[in-house]
């Protein structure tokens, strides 16, 4: 296919193929042949020594081997480079290549399809691929030729290089290789237990390669693209789907390449979310949840999640404070549809006519929040028919926590202009000062006039978990309903958000529909356990299992230690930049949560006036030094502007990992990208 006679084989010569060759020996005859420009890595390489002798000399991971080489083809013509990139793999006993080409002035990269050599035709291109263990080659064409599609790259022998000629085309569709391993080979087909354990190894090591990266502070939080950027394609990368299938190797370097652009939110540097963190007992049981692939909303289908479900909800609501752990609740898919379950549960305890007559059933009902609290609130307003401007918005003092007696004269007010007061949300940990509203004086409040109270604890509900801490919600025990995201300050794998209820029945009844194909009465079984009838969902994921996982193996005290540290590092970077040189605090006074807000003076703006012109200055400062952290990815901390403050950053940990060196780092960060502002 390819020619016997137009390749040279000194790498057979040269013992590359050897399986017992050393590391240093390849070095050792790869220096011999000066063959290269090399980059060192700074990684070590690792071999996986497998049946066939080419294979042995391919690293585990991302496009890698051993861990990185790429090869330049470099033509005369300076506005076009080749780049082949190439991979190993277990399929068929060959390798996979793909052949990029890139255009300097623009810097795009066009990827051809991937295809598999095999052994024989590797034995040639041995000399030129594994010479460089770490780093490049450069090859520099003396003559090409093109015959019919074909072009010869040939660099002649010189007094310290071998021959080398490698053949390449440039039309790679047309070449007759192996057959790619297709989705067809795997489980159920017929013999297909071994495709299958390949391949699922392979993304097993994807995984973990990633995982553990996720850790090494060395590795980027992220290699930031804009969406033209990955919507066109990069180094082959593409988004769009296809007719006809892929080859699994072709789906390997998806999954890799779906890794590789992504954020790395369980990064020790990564602040930017109140989601973060990467815990491995959690990841497993997502692993084994989405294995399992079922549904809960019946006992028949999740027997055992199902328990652990009601177990784990009991547990919760006794931390809470009600008696017995009695009460209701649910896994929802998030924060925002945990709150809204509140919203239409108070609707249904004082309107019930309202699910089956609708809204003209009820008087003109209005909610009460924080003008702080998470936009979920408004959000519910607007999709259960009571509209945003029925949700009144309470003041808050300087930290941002709610002034009660606000509270009671708005609900005097709507009282007055002929409204019903009907839910108050108090906040458990805002989501950007971290606040704490009074949730022991509203309850007062709540009780005086008859109304229901929903604790958002979403953001803070796992302070319930410390000691040191849970004094924060002290009152929560007297809401009615109470928002908790394990997936926030616990660290459970997104997603992970419970809606907890004093009253038992009330879900049930605000929601059920009696769906005859799904909840028969009379099934074999206590028919109690089917849940699904009282989600607003039909199909609901399995949210439970990782969490269950997770507090078996840290059991409480673990989630308490978890807990105190993030405070404990929040604490450190208030003590750090409180009365440092450049930096304001947005509030007084130590955060109540890990939220720590403030500015960034640049020395610019250190010597100017307060006024109109300073504030516009500093609004720029945080979303430019965000942007340059994010194209350099060290590391991604938030900002926004909140009522009439300007942009200013806000710092959030909820990853275990981090330490106070990642604190440091942060703010030397912080100095260096925006000194010059």
């Amino acid at each position: 296919m390819f020619g016997d006679n137009s390749f040279s084989s000194p790498c057979n010569t040269l013992g590359f193929l050897q399986k017992n060759n050393s590391l240093e020996e390849k070095g050792r005859l790869a220096g011999q042949k000066n063959l290269l420009s090399c980059d060192n890595s700074d990684r070590d390489a690792r071999f996986r020594r497998t049946e066939t002798d080419f294979s042995n000399l391919f690293a585990r991971g991302e496009k890698t081997t051993l861990p990185l080489s790429q090869i330049f083809l470099k033509k005369k013509k300076p506005h076009q480079h080749y780049y082949c990139y190439y991979y190993k793999t277990n399929y068929n006993s060959g390798v996979l290549f793909q052949i990029k080409h890139r255009f300097p002035d623009t810097k795009q990269r066009r990827a051809s399809s991937l295809f598999c050599l095999p052994p024989l035709f590797l034995s040639s291109f041995c000399s030129i691929m594994t010479v460089s263990f770490t780093g490049k080659l450069i090859i520099r064409p003396i003559s090409t030729e093109r015959t019919r599609g074909q072009t010869n790259f040939t660099q002649k022998q010189t007094k310290c290089t071998s021959f080398i000629k490698a053949k390449l085309f440039d039309s790679f569709p047309l070449l007759s290789f192996p057959r790619p391993t297709p989705l067809l080979d795997l489980l159920p087909a017929k013999n297909g237990e071994e495709p299958t354990m390949q391949f699922l190894l392979e993304v097993v090591d994807i995984l973990t390669n990633y995982v553990k990266k996720t850790f090494d502070r060395s590795t980027k939080v992220l290699d930031f693209h804009h969406p033209h950027q990955l919507l066109e394609g990069i180094e082959g990368f593409n988004l769009e789907l296809s007719d006809q299938p892929e080859s699994l190797e072709q789906i390997l370097v998806d999954c890799r390449d779906t890794l590789k652009y992504g954020v790395r939110t369980g990064h020790p540097r990564f602040f930017n979310q109140l989601s973060s963190g990467l815990d491995i007992i959690g990841l497993a049981g997502e692993w084994l949840t989405s294995t399992a692939n079922t549904n809960m909303f019946t006992y028949e289908i999740a027997p055992v999640f199902v328990l652990m479900e009601q177990l784990t909800l009991k547990k919760m609501r006794e931390m809470i404070g009600w008696p017995n752990g009695e009460g209701d609740g649910l896994f929802s898919p998030g924060g925002a549809i945990s709150n809204m379950y509140s919203v239409m549960i108070a609707r249904y305890k004082y309107f019930p006519e309202v699910k089956t007559k609708g809204m003209s059933a009820a008087p003109r009902l209005v909610l009460f929040t924080s003008e702080h609290s998470h936009y979920s609130i408004k959000k519910a307003g607007a999709a259960l028919g009571f509209g945003t401007d029925n949700v009144i918005l309470l003041s808050t003092d300087e930290r941002g926590r709610v002034i009660p007696a606000d509270l009671e004269a708005k609900i005097l007010d709507a009282k007055q202009k002929g409204y019903v007061p009907l839910f108050v949300n108090a906040t458990a940990g805002s989501t950007v000062y971290g606040a704490f509203d009074p949730i022991s004086e509203i309850a007062d409040i709540c009780e005086k006039y008859n109304l229901w109270l929903h604790v958002d604890g979403a953001w803070g509900g796992g302070l319930l978990m410390s000691r040191k801490h849970r004094h924060k919600l002290n009152g929560i025990e007297r809401a009615n309903s109470v928002t908790w995201n394990p997936h926030k300050m616990m660290g459970v794998p997104l997603q992970c958000s419970a809606i907890l209820v004093r009253e038992k029945g009330i879900l049930a009844g605000c929601n059920s529909m009696c769906a005859g194909y799904l909840f028969q009465p009379d099934k074999q079984y206590d028919v109690t356990y089917d849940t699904g009838d009282k989600a607003i969902q039909c199909g609901r994921h399995v949210d439970i299992f990782k969490f269950w996982l997770m507090w078996k193996a840290k059991g409480t005290a673990g989630f308490e230690q978890h807990i105190d540290k993030c405070l404990d590092l929040s604490q450190y970077l208030y003590n750090k930049i409180k009365n440092r040189e450049g930096y304001e605090m947005v509030f007084d006074g130590v955060p109540q949560h890990t939220n720590v807000c403030f500015w960034y003076i640049p020395p610019s703006l250190r010597g100017m006036p307060d006024g109109d012109e300073r504030r516009e200055k500093l609004h720029r400062v945080a979303p430019k030094i965000k942007a340059m952290m994010m194209e350099s990815g060290t590391t991604m901390v938030g900002y926004q502007p909140q009522g009439n403050k300007v942009n200013f950053f806000r710092m959030v940990v909820s990853n275990p990992s981090a330490t106070q060196s990642d604190i440091d780092f942060l703010i030397d960060e912080i100095e260096r990208l925006g000194h010059d502002l």
